[in-house]
């Protein structure tokens, strides 16, 4: 016997009723994205590795460790995408809707890649819905996001999630920063993990993000980011509180919080949870200004986040008890193989009458018993059965799957009035 193919290690099957859970989650939060004005743009998977090199950064740990970079055939370099604001910057670029829409709204879904040690809540193929904003530099669009992302775990019914923030000012304040952390790291050399040994050659403000517990309290006493800002970053970032106590938003302000990208200035932020282990942030995302021209374009302020759906689908789970959904409302039955033809022709009389009913038409094979298992095993509401006696008197079995009364009997040319009640449509 042959060896069973099975998917890559960290790359998963999403299988039915599974994917029903997905499909449902992501329609409701495109539902807000489209409250808030935002468009849908379609990106590739895989992009030229420059794009992610003078984006991301070539120090930051995605670059060094965690790409899927290869050569094709031409010899060109190519990355499967690890996030999205870099390929979504280059398409806006490219395509030059910043012409069109000086202040442009964005969205977008799909897979990731990063080469990780797959763990609960961390995978080699992850899926994202990303959001970005293009042209609008006060903080009033800051807060905006927040709220939008605040208004998302409502509509999910999420509770419990914390909000940090941090502001990370601009580029020649995080230089002085970056010189200021240099010299204190460097004076505690010998407390350093290898990593952070290299970090410090690299960028000393990626030591802010270790996740090693033993230097945590060495990271908690460096200089701050704060007292290096000049005060037009300040106030951005005070108006952007501001504006958030007077919506009622609660966050907490984290000194701490760098962001895994280089391409992030002034306000970023994470939505954080308890209830997934380790992997606790379900959102983040931050300002950009400089990244649009950086990446050949004019210079354009920019902010946006993103958020991974597996995560998340496994919080809404855990807080609401929801379960997959069924794979039909309603099934039609052919009680023999001769009725097969007049059954399919049932069934989509039904999509045209009950438009966004799902039907499903078993199409006979096997006995009307097995049929009637397979029936109620699809959590369909109803069954309807279509046999010699029905089509000789124009009538349609309509038996209740889930206690909604008895069998019966019904005119074909009444079944769209009473389906509509059975189904409560």
């Amino acid at each position: 016997m042959k060896e069973q193919l099975r998917a890559i290690r960290g790359m998963n099957d999403i299988v039915p009723p599974l994917s029903a859970r997905w499909q449902h989650l992501e329609q409701q939060v495109v539902g807000v994205l489209n409250a808030y004005g935002y468009q849908q743009i379609r990106l590739p998977i895989l992009e030229q590795t420059g794009v992610f090199e003078r984006s991301i950064g070539d120090t930051t740990d995605i670059v060094q460790k965690e790409m899927y970079t290869f050569a094709d055939r031409n010899g060109e370099r190519l990355t499967l995408r690890p996030e999205g604001t870099a390929g979504c910057v280059r398409a806006v670029l490219e395509h030059g809707l910043l012409n069109v829409q000086p202040h442009l709204r964005l969205w977008y879904i799909g897979a990731m890649f990063r080469h990780e040690r797959p763990q609960k809540g961390r995978y080699r193929q992850f899926h994202q819905i990303g959001v970005e904003t293009y042209g609008m530099a006060g903080p009033g669009i800051d807060a905006e996001i927040i709220l939008l992302t605040a208004r998302l775990w409502r509509e999910l019914g999420i509770n419990g999630l914390r909000l940090e923030l941090n502001t990370l000012g601009v580029a020649a304040e995080r230089e002085r920063y970056r010189a200021a952390l240099s010299q204190y790291f460097e004076a505690h050399y010998e407390v350093l993990d290898e990593d952070s040994k290299l970090r410090l050659v690299r960028n000393p403000l990626r030591i802010l993000d270790t996740k090693n517990p033993a230097m945590l309290g060495l990271v908690a006493n460096a200089p701050s980011l704060v007292d290096y800002l000049d005060p037009e970053s300040r106030e951005h970032f005070a108006a952007v509180c501001s504006i958030l106590n007077a919506a009622g938003v609660a966050y907490v302000v984290n000194p701490r919080l760098v962001r895994g990208l280089d391409y992030y200035s002034k306000t970023v932020f994470e939505w954080i949870t308890t209830e997934l282990g380790a992997q606790g942030t379900v959102c983040a995302g931050g300002r950009y200004d400089a990244l649009v021209e950086l990446m050949g374009g004019k210079p354009t302020p920019a902010i946006g986040f993103a958020m991974g759906l597996e995560r998340l689908l496994e919080l809404h789970a855990a807080q609401t008890g929801d379960q997959p959904s069924s794979e039909a409302d309603l099934c039609v039955v052919a009680a023999g193989d001769a009725e097969t033809a007049a059954t399919l022709r049932l069934a989509e009389d039904l999509r045209d009458d009950l438009r966004g009913v799902r039907v499903l038409c078993l199409c006979g094979g096997g006995s009307l018993k097995t049929q009637m298992k397979r029936a109620d095993r699809s959590g369909a509401q109803v069954a309807l059965i279509v046999g010699s006696e029905e089509l000789a008197s124009d009538t349609i079995t309509l038996k209740p799957l889930r206690g909604q009364g008895d069998q019966q009997r019904v005119p074909r040319a009444s079944l769209r009035d009473i389906l509509t009640k059975v189904l409560a449509l």
